[in-house]
């Protein structure tokens, strides 16, 4: 039996059944209760804003939950790695399995399997949900929770500057040359950094090269006087590609859209290590959950009469949260450039995997 890495089919099934219920059962525990707090918090922002009632805090739960989902969903995998294996040590089964010749790894084995699942599931949630949700609420955050355009690729409070002026616009819809501005309001600063004169319009759009603003109408701060003009193109240097790569959100875009951005980041002379330390964390992050059955074992051997279940599960623990902290601290690290970004993302999943290898084998093997 040695010769296999599982163990029996219906031993293997069993197991995994036992790990991924179990994983289910703390993340929605652990999403029910951060939720309900995170909502007492938020509540009062919502429904400051006109016209919010129930069905906007709804709303904002549906937005909300993804993110707590992929944020706790590796904490999730290790709370139910040692509640699976400390109940398994209690109940002698650990034992049972390895009076039957399985050796550590074997019992780890199907456990190693579900965390694998469930790793390639967060990453397809993590691209195809937990993005658009950041997107979405994000952007309702940014107009304080009032309604937002519908248009796909919708941004609030856009602010640019070209030279000492400055073209802010309320919404920003599209992309490239079909990229419209709505709510615009055009800065025209002199030398000293002072505003001269305000032209606001309700809308504008790429003049190739330029925006020009519909309907424009012009504020004289010496004067004090405000009237209508003709169409007005403003902010000549201003491209649709400097719009794209000013205030990328990485949590806000999939893999695919955030190496668009760095490319263009890159084109433009822009530093990306930060953005390229998320692109490789969005991959590694998710198959952190990997590691939790390898940091947990320590709590599914030894004697549970012992007293020293508690002790091992505490450990166990104790190394889980560890690697958080090691990841967490070596993403700012590569923030910050003091890694290098694929340094920064990988880095404390190999060394944990080493550490929880060592530990195991040390132990158990």
């Amino acid at each position: 039996m040695r010769l296999n890495f599982f163990p029996s089919k219906v031993l293997t099934r069993y197991l995994a059944r036992l790990f991924i219920s179990r994983i289910f059962a703390v993340l929605v525990l652990l999403v029910l209760v951060l939720q309900t707090l995170d909502l007492l918090s938020e509540s009062g922002k919502i429904l400051e804003h006109a016209g919010n009632g129930e069905a906007e805090l709804w709303h904002y739960v549906s937005l909300r939950i993804p993110q707590l989902a992929s944020r706790f969903l590796p904490y999730s995998v290790l709370l139910a790695t040692i509640i699976t294996l400390a109940t398994l040590n209690q109940n002698s089964e650990v034992i049972a399995m390895k009076a039957a010749g399985l050796s550590a790894h074997q019992v780890l084995a199907p456990l190693l399997l579900s965390a694998l699942v469930v790793s390639g599931v967060s990453l397809v949630f993590n691209e195809r949900v937990v993005t658009r949700s950041n997107a979405a609420l994000k952007v309702w955050q940014d107009n304080d929770y009032g309604p937002v355009p519908k248009a796909l690729g919708g941004r609030t409070n856009a602010y640019y500057r070209e030279g000492n002026d400055i073209l802010t616009a309320a919404t920003q819809i599209g992309s490239g040359a079909g990229t419209v501005l709505e709510g615009v309001s055009w800065y025209v600063r002199d030398e000293r950094g002072m505003i001269v004169e305000q032209i606001r319009g309700p809308r504008a759009t790429y003049a190739h090269p330029g925006w020009r603003i519909e309907t424009p109408v012009r504020f004289d701060v010496k004067s004090a006087q405000q009237r209508p003009i003709q169409p007005l193109v403003v902010a000549p240097e201003l491209t649709p590609a400097d719009m794209q790569i000013a205030g990328v959100n990485a949590d806000s875009l999939s893999l695919g859209e955030l190496s668009d951005s760095i490319s263009a980041l890159e084109d433009a002379g822009r530093h990306t290590a930060e953005l390229r330390g998320k692109w490789w964390h969005k991959l590694s992050g998710p198959l952190s959950a990997l590691l939790m059955p390898l940091l947990g074992a320590v709590a599914a051997f030894g004697l549970a009469r012992s007293g020293q279940l508690f002790v091992r599960a505490i450990i166990g623990m104790a190394l889980g949260f560890a690697y958080f902290v090691v990841d967490n601290a070596a993403l700012a690290m590569g923030n910050f450039g003091g890694y290098p970004p694929l340094l920064a993302a990988w880095a404390p999943f190999l060394l944990f995997l080493l550490v929880g290898e060592a530990v195991l084998i040390k132990t158990e093997e």
